[in-house]
């Protein structure tokens, strides 16, 4: 929302503590008169976006101060809103004023007062023109042709609008409508400064504050709308001479920008529209987020309450999604909360994600939610294949084993390494259910029984599989116990038997080669009836 400034002159105190609050809380700055003379001065001093002037003044008449603002210059094009409980009988007075644009006949509910402003500075400038030069003015204002980007979510999503504006740094104020309520996020610099809301109560956000932001709840109702009257401007004094605490306000405002975000995340949007160069209020200014709209999804996410959070189905698993195009801005992110994209490059559970990181798993499925609402990682389905990593030194044994897990895709996840050193960086990372190895002379054997005997426990639970050069070969590994110890001979069928540790299929630490086949690989039809077993990793 622009910043607006409104002029309310008006003898009455209690209509002057009515407008404040009400307008203050949709957003506009309020300055406040309480006579004529008073109210002319403070309009050639703050040259109003609007006036709303009380027919009856001590004194004089609100027409007599109409014509006085079309004398001077500066306040004659001033758009100007006439009230009174005379009705009829006090508007038929400003007939010949053309600076009055509509009336606003007391009393009036909050929500009149406010239909009234919003329509009067929309269309003031214009029914001046038309009045001072008896021309027409059209029945309807295309709203989304004064906004420099508009539209609507159906075909684009929040994120990629926000990503967007933030890629070419540009500086203004996004509205986002829901079918609840108005969303204002303010960008500059590629960052979000400020996140202000209309539509909402502040006791919505107030009910997520921590113990150590409790005490501010009651500051809420003037931040959430971006209020620009004299409470708003008291607490920027309050700043300013160092009286309130800057980090615990700021907290404060983040934690809201974080709320007011992920509803809008999570609800139902209607439409959107930015104005270029608009600028947040005077108190945010002050205390600017500067933040990465993944950080207040975060934290949104770590806020909300439990039954908020979507289901997580035990099969369920997140991976990485391709962020090509996305803003990869973590600012404000911890270091933290950081290492989860570490952890995603293949699907990967809830439970396993909290083993990895050794997070809680209800810190985990918070904030696993904020990077999905972000659209960084995304729900998967996950199969039950067996995970393996396989070492095969020659580069015959590399493309057999590389065609094998292409055919065997759907029950098997395979990682195909080349060394000793690849194994063990993987190994560090994730633990596979099956270690499928070459063993082409001793030095290997010797190498994969040392990382057996590791002390960190690499291999713990885990099923060695071989594939052993020689004969001799294949005695040592079966003596060291190895799962199952095969020939380069043996067929895609007994190999797939082996590692999915089918009994009925695989033969136990075969040590002959078939000498009737030509390829080592035979083309065996895979059985269907295999059993396929999960290896939890």
């Amino acid at each position: 929302m622009s910043e607006k400034t409104v002029l309310l002159i008006d003898d009455s105190a209690t209509i002057r503590r009515l407008v404040d609050s009400e307008l203050s809380s949709a957003g506009y700055r309020v300055v406040l008169a309480p006579t004529a003379e008073e109210g002319l001065e403070k309009a050639r001093k703050e040259l109003p976006d609007l006036i709303i002037l009380d027919h009856q003044l001590p004194g004089t008449t609100g027409y007599d101060v109409c014509r006085k603002l079309l004398e001077i210059p500066e306040t004659s094009k001033i758009p100007v809103v006439a009230s009174s409980t005379l009705r009829k009988k006090a508007y038929s007075e400003y007939v010949d004023c053309s600076n009055v644009v509509d009336m606003l006949p007391k009393p009036y509910t909050a929500e009149v007062l406010i239909a009234t402003v919003e329509s009067a500075i929309d269309t003031g400038a214009m029914v001046i023109h038309s009045q001072s030069e008896g021309s027409s003015v059209p029945e309807v204002i295309d709203e989304l042709g004064e906004s420099d980007f508009a539209g609507t979510f159906s075909c684009f999503g929040l994120r990629e609008v926000i990503d967007m504006l933030n890629n070419g740094s540009k500086r203004g104020v996004l509205e986002v409508q829901s079918d609840k309520c108005r969303v204002y996020v303010y960008l500059d610099n590629g960052r979000i400064q400020a996140v202000t809301a209309t539509g909402i109560e502040a006791s919505e956000v107030a009910k997520y504050l921590p113990l150590s932001l409790a005490e501010l709840a009651p500051v809420i109702k003037f931040t959430i709308s971006g209020r620009r009257g004299s409470e708003t401007d008291g607490l920027a004094e309050l700043l300013d001479n160092k009286v309130l605490d800057p980090r615990l306000l700021k907290k404060l405002l983040r934690l809201q920008a974080a709320i007011l975000l992920r509803l809008c995340y999570s609800g139902q949007l209607k439409s959107f529209r930015f104005e270029q160069g608009q600028v947040a209020p005077s108190l945010f200014r002050k205390l600017p987020l500067d933040i990465s709209q993944l950080a207040l999804l975060v934290e949104g996410a770590m806020t909300c309450q439990q039954k908020e959070l979507p289901d997580i189905v035990p099969e369920s698993g997140f991976v990485r999604r391709a962020i090509r195009g996305q803003n990869l801005d973590r600012a404000g992110l911890s270091t933290e909360h950081m290492k989860l994209m570490g952890v995603v490059n293949e699907a990967i559970t809830i439970d396993q994600i909290s083993k990895r990181l050794a997070w809680p798993q209800e810190e985990v499925r918070r904030v696993v939610h904020g990077f999905e609402l972000a659209e960084l990682i995304e729900r998967r389905q996950i199969q039950e294949t067996a995970k393996v990593f396989a070492v095969a030194f020659s580069a015959e044994m590399h493309g057999r084993w590389s065609s094998f897990f292409k055919t065997v895709e759907e029950q098997i996840s395979g990682k195909l390494l080349r060394d000793w050193l690849a194994l063990g960086l993987m190994i560090r990372r994730q633990k596979p259910g099956v270690l499928l190895v070459e063993l082409k002379d001793e030095i290997a054997l010797s190498q994969l029984q040392k990382l057996q005997c590791d002390p960190a426990g690499y291999l713990k639970g885990v099923r060695l599989v071989t594939v052993c050069a020689t004969d001799q070969l294949a005695r040592r590994a079966s003596a060291c116990e190895f799962e199952a110890n095969l020939r380069p001979g043996c067929s895609e069928r007994e190999l797939l038997a082996a590692i999915v540790n089918d009994q009925n299929a695989k033969p136990q630490n075969q040590t002959s080669t078939d000498s009737s086949s030509t390829n080592p690989f035979r083309s065996v039809d895979l059985p269907t009836q295999l059993v396929h077993t999960s290896v939890n990793s």
